[in-house]
């Protein structure tokens, strides 16, 4: 299989293994079975927070390119990509996304363990996470742009959001390599760790947020998701809508609990 998970807790691991074949390219299948992964990563109540990672040293090459070499066909390219992967009309779910599950829209938080690559479609896939853990040797780039292949899934919308329209245009336009120090400079990353150490470091963050009650970091992230360039009015009165109910549902206990335990010392050391 080249996917598997493998689970701490409530800490869940997906693994894609590719390395051999492809750097962790993406075909087909292994799109279909990271989606299943995370999906049931999603509905299992046990779990509260996953990490993504590509075995091997590299977390996606993109797009498996012997696969879309096989797309010069206009009916087959129709078939599969532009009917198959199409957004349906409404509000209906979409089908997966070209690198898998780039348009699900997850109940809970995923961090991308980032080593070697994360490249084309790689990269975009990586950008669909909440947070990125990378080695100081690993690196993003639209490297695609070499052989004309355009973002697909997500990249020329989620990186925008993250840099700013302009410092996205270039790396966009340019498809250079940005490495693990620069992208953390820009806000592409979160973490930069030694090489080999990405998935510990992720794991590690992952575990920090797993010991929180989770209503309130489910509520937090959902906010966070939904009210990216909202007017300011209609902005909070999501994060109200999204906030009181996980407020009532742990927060008046868990201040109980709190209180209780710091007495009279004000020890704010314990949290």
């Amino acid at each position: 299989m080249a996917v598997r998970t493998e689970k701490n807790g409530p800490v869940w691991t997906i693994v894609h293994s590719r390395f051999d074949e492809a750097r962790n390219a993406m075909d087909p299948e292994s799109a279909d079975a990271l989606v299943a992964a995370l999906q049931a990563f999603d509905k299992d109540p046990s779990a509260s927070v996953a990490v993504l990672w590509g075995e091997g040293g590299a977390f996606c090459a993109g797009w498996d390119l012997k696969y879309a070499s096989t797309l010069n066909d206009r009916k087959k390219f129709d078939a599969d990509i532009s009917r198959g992967l199409a957004f349906p009309m409404g509000a209906n779910d979409a089908p997966r996304g070209p690198l898998g599950p780039t348009r699900l829209e997850l109940s809970k938080p995923v961090i991308a363990a980032v080593e070697g690559p994360a490249v084309a479609g790689g990269m975009e896939l990586a950008l669909w996470c909440d947070i990125r853990v990378m080695a100081d040797t690993a690196y993003f780039g639209v490297y695609c742009r070499r052989w004309g292949i355009p973002l697909l899934d997500g990249g020329s919308v989620r990186l925008p959001r993250l840099v700013g329209q302009g410092r996205a245009m270039e790396i966009i336009l340019t498809g250079r390599k940005v490495p693990a120090t620069e992208a953390l400079a820009i806000g592409m990353c979160e973490k930069v760790v030694g090489e080999g150490g990405a998935r510990e470091a992720a794991e590690a963050m992952a575990q920090e947020i797993a010991r929180f009650p989770q209503a309130a970091v489910r509520a937090d992230r959902r906010t966070v998701h939904e009210t990216y360039g909202l007017p300011l009015r209609e902005a909070m009165r999501r994060e109200w809508h999204n906030g009181v109910e996980a407020h009532w549902e742990q927060g008046a206990d868990g201040a109980g609990r709190f209180a209780a335990g710091l007495g009279r010392s004000g020890d704010f050391k314990r949290i």
